[in-house]
Formats: C-alpha cells, structure tokens, sequence
C-alpha cells in the first residue's frame, strides 16, 4: 500500500483539504482533492485541487498568481481529510479578493461579511 492509498478517499475520488497559513495559522480555504492534485501538490510544493464546478484539475494561483506554496502535508486520524500548512503568496486565497474564503460570520441569524476585500476580483481575473 503506497501513502496514497492510505486516504479514504470519497465515493467519487475525492478528500476535503483544508489550507492553512504557516504565518499566522489562519485557514484560508476549503478545497477538494483528488489523487492527481494530491499527487502533484506533493511533487511540486505547490497546493492543486480538484474543481466540482469545473471539472478539473487546478494548481492554486495559475489565474490570479496568489500560489499556495506548500510547506506540510498531514492526514486527519480518519484518514478523510488534509490539511495543506501553506506560505500564501499574495496574501490573498479567496476568489472575492479576500485573504481567506472564510469572511462570513453568523450574526444573529444572519450572514454577514466580516472582513474585507483586499483586492477587486475583476483586477484579479481582469474581467467583470
């Protein structure tokens, strides 16, 4: 049995994986993966992940250059679940701009955003 065999890996081939700031131990998103962007984000030091949406893989940052360089790897006690400790370039993770995915709080009963964008997405992505 090889390390990657070691995940329990989701139904359809899947494994949440959380990012970390190495920095400031902030978690900055909740991605999916799959043994492909397992497989690469080992070999390359650099967080992949696998789009639901999209249906594909990814490297963190090819379009928006806010790379996630990766400076450990760990599975939970479970075995369903990584955890990416990172060194986030740019300072931003979240697509809206922000510097985590996890800017909104619950605030008597509702959703608020509770931090700040830090730059506009369509700077980011050059479109609207």
């Amino acid at each position: 049995m090889t390390w990657l065999d070691a995940v329990k890996w989701s139904s359809d081939g899947l494994v949440p994986a959380i990012a970390q700031d190495a920095a400031t131990q902030q978690v900055l998103t909740l991605a999916w993966m799959n043994r492909e962007a397992l497989e690469r984000t080992v070999a390359t030091g650099f967080a992949h992940y696998w789009s639901r949406s999209r249906g594909k893989l990814w490297r963190k940052g090819e379009e928006s250059g806010h790379a996630q360089k990766v400076r450990d790897v760990r599975l939970d006690c479970d075995n369903d679940a990584i955890l990416l400790v990172v060194e986030q370039h740019g300072g931003i993770a979240c697509h809206t701009g922000r510097v985590r995915c996890f800017f909104q709080r619950l605030e008597q009963g509702a959703w608020v955003e509770a931090e700040p964008v830090v730059k506009d997405p369509a700077a980011i992505y050059g479109h609207d």
